[in-house]
């Protein structure tokens, strides 16, 4: 009769069905781990053999690899947190211009007064100088590039310009400021960093030289300019 079907399992003894959920658990997570290790593998043997086939020389172009492993541990070394922040210091006409003065004091040696890179300096780092106008550092966050200038890059020529003072963030918040501008800098603001860039005492010289040369002058070797710590002063 219908109404006396006998249910299935009924009666049966108690089974515990969290076991199999557990043990599959546990198989995909050492799954998991396997790729993970292999791939880690991997990718160590392909930096090695690129390594010993190009040696460390810094005049080498980074590979692809390096170029594409760089990215992925600047990103995952940018806390979440700090990621996602939007820049906190208003753009204001004072920002923008102290901001200006420190990228010529401290950037603009490696970066160019334009951003390009395209510097002595910047074409002997490895990797190279990037040039800060182009989508792959326009397209970083603003908390990005701050991580970036405040903490610095480990093994390449990215200085952490950080003081780990309310006053040394809200520099480097202004210098992110002024990175969305070298895009669109104008020709007196690339004069006005070039005229404040630090320069060497081989760079008076040739400047001297030619500014004698353009005037008419008498054309000698222009004695570089004494620092104030030269003991022969």
């Amino acid at each position: 009769m219908k109404g006396h079907r006998r249910r299935p399992n009924r009666g049966m003894p108690f089974r515990n069905l969290s076991q199999p959920s557990k043990s599959g658990a546990l198989v995909a997570m050492l799954r998991a781990l396997a790729v993970l290790i292999l791939a880690a593998g991997a990718i160590g043997g392909l930096l090695a053999y690129t390594v010993v086939r190009r040696g460390l020389s810094a005049h080498e172009e980074p590979s692809r690899v390096e170029a594409v492993l760089a990215g992925m541990m600047r990103r995952l070394a940018t806390p979440a947190a700090v990621r996602g922040r939007r820049n906190p210091v208003p753009a204001t006409d004072a920002v923008l211009d102290r901001a200006l003065e420190h990228y010529a004091d401290h950037c603009a040696s490696c970066h160019a007064s334009d951003g390009s890179g395209d510097t002595e300096m910047g074409r002997g780092l490895y990797p190279r100088a990037p040039d800060m106008r182009g989508s792959d550092t326009q397209a970083l966050s603003d908390g990005e590039l701050f991580s970036i200038i405040e903490h610095g890059i480990r093994l390449t020529g990215m200085p952490a310009w950080g003081s780990g003072t309310p006053e040394g963030e809200r520099e480097s918040w202004g210098l992110v400021h002024f990175v969305r501008r070298l895009p669109n800098l104008t020709a007196e603001d690339i004069e006005r960093i070039e005229h404040m860039t630090p320069r060497s005492a081989e760079q008076w010289r040739e400047e001297e030289e030619a500014r004698r040369f353009l005037a008419g002058e008498d054309v000698k070797t222009a004695p570089a300019p004494r620092r104030h710590d030269d003991p022969g002063q």
